[in-house]
């Protein structure tokens, strides 16, 4: 199957691309948003094929996945054909997002839609968007096991988010000075280099690390004791579940899916910012206890959201769009 997909979330195509199919990349020169092609911080495999966007009609494309808006009107237009179940070429809607604006009550652009499956990547997204009679189906996250690395032999918290001073209240920005309160933190991500400033804090509570390749950030994340997830109202942070994949324990906020993908014994999740800013101090001056709810947090991420189980549940949607 040839299968249009705009790189769009690094993570979660990263798992996308792995499966038995061929990925076609739209590549700009400048990379821009509409023409990133392949990743340049992951390593993908060679089905995974970089095409400009003005060769796009001579490649007989058999699905499109759109995640954007605009990705309807841009690939019926570059492709010079129409999509959806009525169309010339099947499509699917990928939803990585919570709704934003008046929640619970938030339209999603292909509500009552009938010809272009809408596609979650958690229950809760299900729940809160409202898709009107538009079909919907959830297909929950995948990623690549990163092997069981933790040592947490530095007594620091790791946090991994992009663009938090943009971003501010949605990924618990304003919540990482009381962390770094209970240990010095470092955070990696896109865009955090003006963090320090921006809260000021100094660099013995908290260190900066940008657009580190992902193995790098594994290799470093997994040396922390203990990794904090602060952010607000995010579908499912994919870090979450690499960090709980490589060993780490896991504190978390008690909203949007973390509450389902964080069990209990694979570490503490919580709406309390002082029960939240505890356990990231307990983890770290425990360091026993740390390594032994890593290893129940790693089995819980592969079991839930293990490769095998993501590209099967893709294939089975593909073949029923795709007749």
């Amino acid at each position: 199957m040839r299968i249009l997909v705009w790189h769009v979330h690094g993570s979660w195509t990263t798992a996308f691309v792995q499966g038995r199919h061929e990925y076609l990349l739209p590549r700009l020169p400048e990379r821009g948003p509409d023409g990133m092609g392949r990743a340049t911080t992951w390593d993908w495999p060679a089905a995974a094929r970089e095409v400009h966007p003005d060769a796009l009609r001579e490649e007989g494309v058999d699905l499109v996945v759109l995640q954007r808006p605009h990705e309807l009107e841009l690939a019926e237009r570059l492709l010079g054909r129409t999509l959806g179940a009525r169309g010339d070429v099947p499509a699917v809607y990928l939803e990585h997002n919570t709704p934003k604006g008046e929640v619970p009550s938030t339209r999603h652009p292909v509500a009552d839609r009938s010809d272009v499956p809408l596609v979650h990547v958690t229950h809760f997204n299900e729940l809160f968007w409202d898709a009107g009679s538009a079909p919907t189906t959830v297909i929950e996250h995948g990623i690549l096991d990163p092997g069981h690395r933790y040592t947490g032999e530095l007594a620091r918290v790791g946090v991994v988010v992009n663009e938090p001073v943009r971003r501010g209240r949605v990924t618990g920005t304003d919540l990482v000075p009381r962390i770094a309160a209970a240990a010095p933190v470092d955070v990696y991500g896109m865009k955090v280099a003006a963090l320090p400033g921006h809260l000021g804090l100094g660099p013995d509570r908290l260190a900066v690390h940008e657009d580190l390749p992902q193995a790098a950030m594994h290799a470093e994340l997994a040396r922390r004791r203990v990794y904090a997830h602060p952010l607000r109202w995010t579908s499912l942070g994919l870090s979450l579940l690499e960090a709980m994949a490589l060993g780490m324990p896991v504190v978390a906020l008690a909203t949007t899916e973390a509450v389902e993908a964080v069990p209990q014994a694979a570490g503490v999740v919580t709406t309390r910012v002082d029960a939240f800013v505890d356990a990231v101090r307990r983890f770290v001056h425990d360091p026993e206890w740390a390594v032994a709810v890593g290893k129940e947090a790693r089995s819980a991420a592969l079991g839930r959201y293990g490769l095998e189980r993501f590209l099967g549940d893709w294939d089975r949607l593909i073949e029923e769009v795709v007749r």
